[in-house]
């Protein structure tokens, strides 16, 4: 009996640990309601710290960008209470970086538009650059949209996919 309880013990202790260690990883999240195919990879810089600065590269694959891209909206829930350095948010396209037009941040809509003075081509691999940020204060996950406009599309936003970020 006494075994059988350590067993059940020990069991019940890594099955609660390994969601929680597992949701923390950068880049891979359990059971988030987004679909695979709709999630898009990043990577934090300064790893993700609550109340940190820090440097998150967003991507966007190759595959996504279906046609030539003029603008980029990052959108993030009213929750997130970091904060952002238009100043410091670059777009680099297979690793280079793009002049920009304008980067307009809308704190009390929770959106971030970059405007590339040139469209970005399609088939391009980009990584849209967020330096300076201050994480918030505390942790959680964050959904942070990406949409685009298309150059030469009707001028309506359309979504590539989903940033699931998991500060710690």
């Amino acid at each position: 009996m006494r075994r059988l309880l350590s067993t059940l013990a020990l069991t019940a202790c890594v099955m609660t640990a390994l969601p929680t260690t597992l949701a923390h990883a950068q880049g891979f999240v359990l059971f988030s309601g987004v679909k695979r195919e709709n999630q898009l990879p990043f990577r934090f810089d300064f790893g993700g710290q609550r109340n940190g600065i820090d440097r998150y590269i967003l991507r966007v694959p190759a595959e996504k960008m279906k046609l030539a891209v003029a603008q980029f909206a990052v959108s993030y829930p009213d929750y997130y209470k970091g904060t952002f350095d238009p100043e410091k948010i670059e777009v680099r396209v297979r690793g280079k970086k793009v002049p920009l037009s304008e980067v307009k941040w809308n704190r009390e809509g929770g959106l971030i538009e970059i405007f590339p003075e040139e469209p970005v081509p399609a088939g391009s691999r980009v990584e849209l650059v967020f330096s300076n940020v201050q994480n918030p204060a505390f942790g959680g996950t964050y959904y942070f949209r990406c949409q685009v406009l298309f150059t030469g599309d009707v001028p309506l936003l359309r979504s590539l996919g989903t940033w699931i970020l998991t500060i710690n």
